[in-house]
């Protein structure tokens, strides 16, 4: 096989991932009903977008691309481990770009928990639980959104955290003290001992 043939190849299997994971995304958001107006207001946005863009799913999208996070709860759910982001400069849930082998928006979730982690055996709910537009300059080096879509995964009894290159650092923070960048989670406070883990 020719250069010119493995790199038609590649792209035309990134091609058929970012497809997969773009029909995923409108139909897991499509269904997905906020719990606020804020959120639902965000949610719409992202259906629209997705209708608009086939690019949507792709960080070469440069008005903004979706983004898949997840929480990580530990196996009680009464803590959440965030990652000192050396982008941001802040304590945030795990997550990042979809990558050309996601085929979903969970898988994509779960993916980035786990590099990021260190944390083999994570369970993820499969509905989202959160939704954020935020501006940043990634790794395109221009600034963009990104349409980030969260989601509550658990790790199992005894999980032990590994730092990736990802991180500047790793913390298990109580529910109820999540940082603002994260107060999405701390809606779980309450629901913590009745979520359902599918």
């Amino acid at each position: 096989m020719t250069d010119t043939q493995r790199t038609l190849a590649s792209t035309t299997r990134a091609a058929v991932s970012t497809a997969a994971v773009h029909a995923d995304a409108r139909e897991v958001l499509g269904r997905w009903r906020a719990g606020t107006r804020e959120l639902e207001s965000v949610r719409l946005g992202l259906v629209s977008y997705l209708a608009a863009r086939p690019d949507a799913c792709s960080r070469s999208c440069a008005p903004g691309h979706l983004t898949a996070s997840a929480l990580v709860l530990d196996a009680a759910g009464e803590r959440a481990l965030l990652t000192l982001h050396p982008r941001v400069g802040a304590w945030i849930q795990l997550g990042g770009h979809i990558e050309p082998e996601d085929t979903t928006l969970a898988g994509a979730a779960l993916r980035e928990a786990e590099e990021e982690s260190g944390i083999e055996g994570l369970t993820l709910d499969p509905e989202p639980l959160h939704v954020e537009i935020h501006a940043l300059t990634c790794s395109l080096g221009v600034p963009t959104r990104h349409l980030d879509v969260r989601f509550v995964a658990h790790a199992p009894p005894g999980a032990v955290e590994a730092i990736s290159d990802e991180s500047l650092d790793l913390r298990w923070w109580p529910l109820a003290e999540l940082p603002d960048e994260v107060a999405f989670g701390r809606s779980l406070v309450r629901a913590a001992p009745g979520r359902n883990r599918s």
